[in-house]
């Protein structure tokens, strides 16, 4: 394992950012301001959440106009999820097993007036939806970094960055294709501090194929000097 996809280095970048004196209660992102609760992921410590607004193209201000419906799993501040409301998506859906980053993504719809079409649940992953539920775009900004199998988490924070023996890729992987929409798009932000490599062994295992659609490379300076690139890809049944 090289020292960019350590998850002890992953955990400790979590255990700062969760603690530091100066972390903020409210942050700028995109020429707009959010609120930030305590024990939830902050964009302000990385730059992964800007990162995934680019790839969607849901930076730009004005937005660029959308339709549709779109899912977030793993809303964390909801950032990605009101910016797809600002942007135009009609039905927007953001689910975090965190209940403070429910929390927070709900109090950023209503900062930011969304509150009509966005509707925050909490459950894990899919947990919270029903299973009739589809959407155009399905969008999870992962928890990337593979812990070990056996890792047993000591907080909530620590969900946000690391996943034990991917298996919440997996079950992502197996499930969200089931909540797209006929033509909708299945999509996952990754980077090269994951196991790109075990991601792909896991797809061909449940039946999916997966593609990049764009990439970046960015500076991570916050804790370290890392570049790091960043994927967005798509996720697709086998044979289609």
């Amino acid at each position: 394992m090289s020292r960019l996809q350590s998850y002890e280095r992953s955990l400790e970048r979590s255990r700062l950012s969760a603690t530091r004196t100066d972390r903020p209660r409210v942050f700028p992102l995109c020429g707009l301001e959010w609120d930030l609760l305590d024990d939830v992921f902050a964009p302000v410590y990385s730059p992964s959440t800007g990162v995934a607004l680019e790839l969607l193209g849901l930076n730009r201000r004005p937005p660029v106009p959308r339709t549709g419906s779109f899912l977030e799993i793993g809303c964390g501040t909801g950032v990605i999820a009101v910016m797809g409301a600002l942007a135009g998506y009609d039905r927007v859906v953001a689910s975090d097993i965190n209940r403070r980053a429910v929390a927070n993504t709900a109090a950023n719809a209503e900062r930011h007036g969304v509150t009509d079409r966005l509707r925050v649940v909490h459950g894990d992953l899919f947990s919270g939806l029903d299973e009739t539920d589809r959407f155009d775009v399905v969008f999870w900004s992962s928890n990337y970094v593979l812990g070990p199998d056996t890792y047993q988490y000591r907080s909530v924070h620590e969900r946000a960055y690391v996943d034990p023996g991917y298996r919440a890729h997996r079950r992502y992987l197996q499930q969200a294709p089931h909540h797209t929409a006929p033509g909708g798009r299945t999509l996952l932000h990754f980077s090269d501090r994951g196991d790109l490599a075990e991601l792909h062994r896991i797809a061909e295992d449940c039946g999916r194929r997966l593609s990049v659609l764009d990439s970046c490379r960015v500076r991570e300076g916050e804790y370290g000097d890392d570049m790091v690139e960043h994927m967005l890809i798509r996720i697709e049944q086998s044979g289609n």
